[in-house]
């Protein structure tokens, strides 16, 4: 969003031909998605290629304000820019203002941007009034075709097995085994080899996609899985939705190069959210995590604790399949598996309320 100013600003911050005049927020929460606004002007009037905010983490990492504004122009009655939102880890940044020109990128004034942690709300059931419409507690064997199908899903490009997004992935049903009501996932190198040339890994998935029953979520359920994280380089397990091409939304992903975060993550409109919590999340623990799909803002729930609302949500018409799965990282964003030693993960439930 973009809107003049009608009368000059006092400077406060100074670049090479813009200067920054306010920059906010100071201060925001872990839980709630925030848009940064940056005020502007010129000396005299000039084009730049873009205008935005950007966040630097302790580590120098970047970590910019999506939506920067681009081709805009900056006189000194001033303009204010008003960012897309983004989620951050709870800690302290550097807030800065930047804009670029033919002769590069230029930073603003820098200020402190605090991340409180999130408030978890805790004693309050998102399944309390509701029904249980969907409960797999693993009792007994996997219900294929009825309930779950397990080697084929429209979110792979080939169905049965997915070169992309960083995946090793080849669907076998045969690699989810149940027993003493735990569903396990087991990864195995395969004979296979993927179109890009990486050796495929043979693992499971369980997706209402393509069953008898064909169950899907929808806008008003909380959905809700136990697990128990993984131990191994590689792994990747997640509990989502998918249906023609879209409708995800990530209850959860884990990798345990990220010991203790956990990847919440609404696609349908995008929000996020990286959840740290070193006493909850780490290998080999086990954990509940669940989501309340809203029309205008998701919930997402560890351990009972509401972490993070997206307040997006997926609008009013929204379902999708359910897909659990053990994924296997191809090393391009995470640890690729350290050798060639199976991968394993279990659920304990997947259960949905309406």
């Amino acid at each position: 969003m973009l809107f003049l100013l009608l009368s000059p600003l006092p400077a406060v911050a100074v670049g090479p031909d813009a200067i920054q005049v306010s920059l906010a927020p100071s201060r925001a929460s872990a839980a709630v998605p925030a848009a940064a606004t940056l005020t502007v002007r010129a000396r005299r009037c000039l084009t730049v290629m873009s205008l935005g905010v950007a966040v630097r983490d302790e580590r120098g990492t970047n970590l910019d304000f999506p939506g920067a504004a681009h081709q805009v122009r900056i006189c000194p009655s001033g303009l204010t820019v008003t960012t897309g939102k983004r989620a951050f880890e709870a800690g302290s940044y550097i807030e800065f203002g930047y804009y670029q020109d033919r002769t590069g990128y230029h930073e603003l004034g820098a200020r402190m941007l605090t991340i409180t942690p999130p408030t978890q709300e805790v004693g309050h059931s998102p399944a309390a009034g509701k029904n249980l419409v969907f409960n797999e507690d693993f009792g007994s064997a996997i219900a294929w075709g009825d309930r779950w199908q397990g080697r084929r899903t429209s979110a792979y490009r080939y169905g049965s097995h997915n070169p992309d997004d960083a995946k090793l992935d080849w669907l076998a049903s045969s690699a989810v085994t149940v027993s003493g009501g735990t569903a396990t996932f087991t990864a195995r190198r395969s004979q296979r080899d993927l179109e890009n040339g990486r050796r495929a890994w043979d693992t499971g998935m369980l997706t209402t996609e393509g069953t008898a029953q064909g169950f899907q979520a929808r806008t008003g359920d909380y959905m809700e899985t136990r697990v128990k994280l993984p131990t191994q380089q590689g792994a990747w397990p997640a509990l989502w939705t998918w249906k023609d091409g879209n409708g995800e939304v990530d209850t959860f992903e884990y990798h345990p190069d990220h010991a203790s975060l956990l990847e919440l993550t609404n696609h349908v409109r995008p929000a996020g959210y990286y959840y740290t919590n070193a006493h909850a999340i780490a290998p080999g623990r086990w954990v509940t995590i669940g989501v309340h799909y809203g029309a205008t803002c998701n919930d997402w729930y560890v351990n009972g604790a509401k972490v993070f609302s997206d307040h997006t949500g997926v609008g009013d018409d929204w379902s999708a399949y359910l897909i659990l799965n053990l994924s296997v990282d191809a090393g391009e964003y995470h640890a690729a598996p350290r050798d060639r030693e199976p991968i394993a993960f279990s659920a304990a439930y997947v259960r949905v309320w309406r």
